[in-house]
């Protein structure tokens, strides 16, 4: 018998699982490393999101300090970059990297970047379906079969979300590459460190899609053995 918590179909899931555990140490302990690495240029990750904005006609974009720590993000809604204070004010390769990088994303709004429109069209589905998608399979299970399909298709958007944020991410740490270096803000030799800080930040992401397609794979194994007729 399967059970959609708990399982064993639950090992299909594991390799995602342990990627996104490597993923988060690794995230964490290089944002560490290069925190301690200044810049040869001297220049805060603020002004130089600053900078990559206003030369990118992107200047209408606000850049604010925020708490906490890689809380960094962009907010189309209010056109408004947020750094978290070690980025804000670090000159560090990470401080630059990160606040490029979310840059990158104000950018990608300006331009209208394609994926990334298609990913705010999806964020209202993929919450709904992040937050009931489960319930509604487990229900469905026991209670009414279509609330299974329900479910299914709810998590499904979630998965299409995450796989569509992955370019997005690639193409705003591509953006901030091209425009820190371009832009004198780091040289030559910093960019293997900085790029270090954004490829570990998108291994989150990688990791975070591989885990929605075992978990979907696994809600189709769990649906269709329910589904047999005995």
């Amino acid at each position: 018998m399967f059970y959609p918590f708990f399982d064993p179909s639950m090992f299909i899931v594991i390799p995602g699982l342990i990627l996104a555990m490597y993923a988060q140490s690794k995230v964490k302990t290089t944002f560490e490393r290069y925190s301690k690495v200044a810049s040869s240029s001297g220049i805060t990750g603020a002004k130089a999101a600053r900078a990559i904005l206003d030369s990118m006609g992107a200047g209408h974009v606000n850049v604010e300090m925020i708490e906490g720590n890689l809380t960094d993000h962009y907010d189309p809604r209010k056109k408004v970059l947020r750094l978290s204070k070690p980025v804000h004010s670090g000159n560090s390769l990470a401080s630059l990297g990160v606040a490029a990088h979310e840059a990158g994303h104000a950018i990608q709004h300006s331009v209208g970047y394609l994926p990334l429109n298609i990913r705010h069209s999806l964020v209202p589905v993929a919450n709904f379906g992040s937050t009931l998608a489960f319930p509604l399979f487990l229900i469905g299970l026991f209670i009414s079969p279509p609330l299974v399909t329900a479910g299914l298709y709810l998590f499904s958007a979630v998965v299409l979300f995450q796989l569509v944020t992955l370019p997005v991410e690639f193409n705003a740490s591509s953006r901030a590459l091209v425009a820190l270096e371009r832009g004198g803000y780091i040289s030559r030799q910093e960019v293997k460190g900085t790029k270090a800080v954004l490829d570990a930040a998108a291994l989150t992401y990688v990791a975070a899609a591989l885990v929605g397609i075992l978990n979907l794979v696994r809600l189709l194994m769990i649906a269709g053995v329910f589904g047999r007729d005995d």
